[in-house]
């Protein structure tokens, strides 16, 4: 068995990761969600939502254990890595941001390193009175590798992303909140069916505008203002083109 267990909720997929005792991230498991991704991505029918949680006691996901790995950060004389492995590795987390369907990050405990990273490149966070934030990598010496340092300033802001991570302290769930590290801050008690309900309000809506919704939103973090507006524009209408129940009901207001 891997370290994700997937579960399957009405039109929400759950997946809860597990890996004792401090859910500290491995090649293994960043590795097993990639190819988890890869299989969500053909299955838009069956999975409209998608959510990631933790599933040992206070942790959500801590940061990648790197023990024994010291080629990692090497590179070659091209300014490539030495270890394909680790380049597959930070490739899950743009893999996690492109999957077709909105992504939840519900975060009871701790996420740090890369643990917040795939919070990061999740589309929603929520978190329980427990949730603890941090990129903690300046404390080892590195920097985030994962997307920290260009997601959370889009997140947060850049002086509040810079602080996060120039000091690498934890943010508790209120000030994540008032940053908008996360979104909302759901009970503690059952936790997960909190979460996963407030993603069943999500997935009540139409699988294929849901899609569309999420590519729009990661246009407009990406491109200049006139571009995403464009680039909008170009996927209403194709959305449009798409659904019939759309397309009739606009030909019934015209006629």
């Amino acid at each position: 068995m891997g370290s994700w267990n997937v579960e399957h909720h009405n039109s929400v997929e759950l997946l809860t990761y597990s890996n004792p005792p401090h859910n500290l991230l491995t090649i293994t498991s960043l590795l097993e969600l990639g190819d988890i991704f890869e299989r969500l991505a053909e299955e838009t029918d069956r999975v409209k939502v998608v959510v990631l949680a933790g599933g040992r006691d206070g942790f959500f996901i801590d940061h990648l254990d790197i023990t024994g790995r010291p080629d990692w950060f090497k590179v070659d004389s091209e300014g490539k890595w030495h270890t394909a492995e680790f380049e597959a590795l930070l490739d899950v987390f743009h893999r996690l941001e492109e999957i077709p369907q909105p992504t939840i990050a519900a975060i009871d405990g701790l996420a740090a390193g890369g643990g917040s990273e795939i919070a990061l490149s999740c589309t929603i966070r929520v978190g329980s009175p427990r949730a603890r934030l941090q990129q903690s990598e300046i404390l080892a010496g590195v920097i985030p590798g994962g997307g920290g340092t260009v997601r959370l300033p889009r997140l947060v802001g850049p002086g509040v992303a810079a602080e996060v991570i120039l000091t690498g302290r934890v943010f508790e769930a209120d000030e994540a909140l008032r940053v908008g590290w996360i979104n909302a801050i759901l009970p503690a008690e059952d936790f997960i069916d909190h979460s996963l309900r407030w993603a069943e309000r999500i997935a009540q809506n139409s699988g294929p505008a849901l899609i569309a919704a999420k590519n729009s939103l990661k246009d407009s973090l990406r491109l200049p203002f006139h571009s995403a507006i464009a680039r909008e524009r170009g996927i209403i209408l194709r959305h449009m083109e798409s659904t019939p129940l759309i397309t009739g009901k606009a030909q019934k207001v015209e006629s």
